[in-house]
């Protein structure tokens, strides 16, 4: 769910974009951007892709199971264009037609996605000996239902 959804209720094709772009990724690294996380650098699937991207080692998001057969330039692609799709801004996003095109390679891919929406890196401060603390990333949020009864 993006960003301008979430938090604004505003619903658009880019926010289709946004999901579509989630999806690729979670294709690509075999990991679900819900239940992700990176304890050496604190961040969600988005942002781990990011890191990675920015670092030039983008092939490092690859799932395992894919490792033994692929073509780089082919995941490649398809974490660039799953990049492009979850950008911040929903103005940088790609339209769906144009993203149809540059994962088939009929549309030449931009330069460099900008920074993913949900981008998250947590900066955690510990006292003492950081390999003896335990970091709690997630909360756990408490759901209570109410059951209404006519009389």
């Amino acid at each position: 769910m993006s960003s301008e959804y979430a938090a604004c209720g505003h619903f658009s094709m880019k926010s289709d974009v946004f999901s579509y772009g989630v999806i690729v990724l979670e294709i690509v690294s075999g990991k679900k951007n819900r239940e992700f996380s990176n304890t050496k650098h604190y961040n969600n699937l988005l942002g781990h892709a990011w890191t990675l991207w920015t670092k030039n080692r983008a092939l490092e998001l690859l799932d395992e199971v894919l490792r033994e057969q692929f073509m780089s330039s082919e995941v490649m692609r398809c974490i660039q264009v799953g990049l492009l799709c979850v950008q911040q801004r929903p103005e940088d996003r790609p339209d769906m037609s144009i993203v149809v095109l540059m994962l088939n390679g009929d549309k030449l891919l931009p330069n460099n996605p900008k920074v993913p929406d949900f981008y998250t890196k947590i900066n955690v401060k510990s006292k003492g000996n950081s390999s003896s603390t335990n970091h709690k990333l997630n909360s756990v949020n408490e759901l209570s239902i109410t059951m209404l009864d006519a009389r």
